[in-house]
């Protein structure tokens, strides 16, 4: 009888939490082992009712069974760590926090997701005084995936070549076992604005674009206080440490600046990217703007309209990105998507385009030149969560599993 396939993660916050929910209901596991670094409550009874339950999302039994299920986590162990969860293991650390530390090795564990965001530096060494990402390594796992993007501390070098970007259903197969050992999942935001992307950079009609840009409205996140805070020593931005409950943030995101490294052909692009958060516990929206240059007709109109952007987004959904891009022309609101699975959701009613044109003189070439150009403004919905981002972290961490 096969050793069971164990996961490591690291971390039991919201990411960390719901990534255990999705092995849990997706095969490819038997056996996980979860480091949270120190003591829950007052006992292992007090991680297996957060593991149960969650405010957003209901309880687990409902998640993996529908209104037919039934509550199933025991706690089997207390001095060991080991729960039982709807028929698998689950052990969790308690004592360690420092990666190079977690007795992964002892536990068998080949592959860690780390779900901390704390150790984000592919540079760092393995002794770093605050723990490093590559302590994984050394602690025993093969691999490790982090649950947000890369951020080294030392500006201007690149990505080390053991270290990857990757995102499901764009560039996962660039995973390769023999060389990657860090693998980033990259950012909630940057995963559904690359899905909303490739089909509009695979097609002739759209491919030759000049600028874009994107503004997402997104929920609050464990980063924001409930209530205003004095801010940290050298806190720039001091809209961070207002109440994400009370309040419609104005704040920065840098999921353009990764998604050069996942699709580089971005790079070409002027593209610019920011970020309203907003009091709501999950599901955001991308509005995403772009200008290409189109092909005008003979009688010097412009065929280009919203149909045949949003035949693009259905044709990709049905098509290459089946499972991945979804298309709607319902009217939906951000309740309708949560727990929705698929990288983004495409609500076709809101697509709008305006053409116009620009007479460029150009040097060396007598007259003036017209120049169509299209603006096209799209709407994606992405449960930043659970189902756009878990889901596909799941995914690829599947798929390096299958992979080592």
């Amino acid at each position: 009888m096969s050793a069971p396939r164990t996961l490591g993660i690291n971390g039991l916050g919201r990411i960390g939490k719901l990534t255990l929910w999705y092995h849990l209901g997706h095969e490819g596991f038997d056996r996980f082992v979860v480091n949270v670094g120190r003591q829950v409550g007052t006992s292992l009874e007090s991680i297996a009712e957060y593991v149960a339950k969650d405010s957003t999302y209901g309880p687990l039994h409902r998640y993996l069974d529908g209104h037919r299920g039934r509550p199933d986590v025991k706690v089997i162990d207390e001095s060991t760590g080991v729960l039982r969860a709807h028929g698998r293991e689950i052990v969790f650390l308690r004592e360690v926090r420092n990666p190079k530390d977690i007795p992964w090795r002892d536990h068998g564990v080949n592959l860690v997701v780390d779900c901390t965001g704390k150790f984000l530096d592919p540079h760092a060494e393995v002794d770093s005084a605050k723990g490093s990402v590559r302590g994984h390594l050394a602690a025993g796992a093969r691999a490790v995936l982090l649950s947000a993007p890369f951020k080294s501390k030392v500006k201007g070098v690149p990505t080390p070549e053991d270290a990857a970007i990757l995102i499901h259903g764009i560039n996962h197969l660039d995973f390769d076992p023999g060389k990657h050992k860090l693998v980033s999942a990259a950012s909630c935001t940057t995963t559904a604005l690359a899905h909303m992307m490739r089909p509009l950079l695979a097609r002739d009609l759209t491919r030759n674009m000049l600028t874009a840009g994107m503004s997402t409205v997104h929920a609050v996140t464990n980063s924001q206080p409930v209530l205003d805070a004095v801010p940290g020593s050298g806190a720039s931005d001091l809209r961070k440490t207002r109440s994400g409950l009370n309040n419609v943030i104005i704040t920065s995101t840098n999921a353009a600046k990764a998604l050069e490294q996942v699709m580089p052909e971005i790079a070409q692009i002027g593209f610019m990217a920011d970020s309203v958060r907003i009091p709501t516990a999950s599901v955001s929206l991308i509005i995403l703007n772009v200008t290409f240059q189109t092909e005008a007709s003979p009688d010097g109109t412009v065929s280009v309209d919203r149909d045949d952007i949003n035949a693009i987004y259905r044709e990709a959904a049905e098509g290459e990105a089946r499972g991945l891009v979804k298309y709607s022309d319902e009217q939906n609101v951000s309740a309708d998507m949560l727990g929705e699975d698929a990288a983004v959701v495409i609500e076709g009613i809101e697509t709008h385009t305006r053409t116009g044109f620009v007479d460029l003189k150009l040097p060396g070439i007598c007259g003036e030149h017209r120049v169509p150009l299209t603006h096209v403004k799209v709407f994606g919905w992405y449960d930043n969560e659970m189902g756009s981002y878990t889901y596909r972290l799941g995914e690829l961490t599947t798929h390096v599993a299958r992979s080592l």
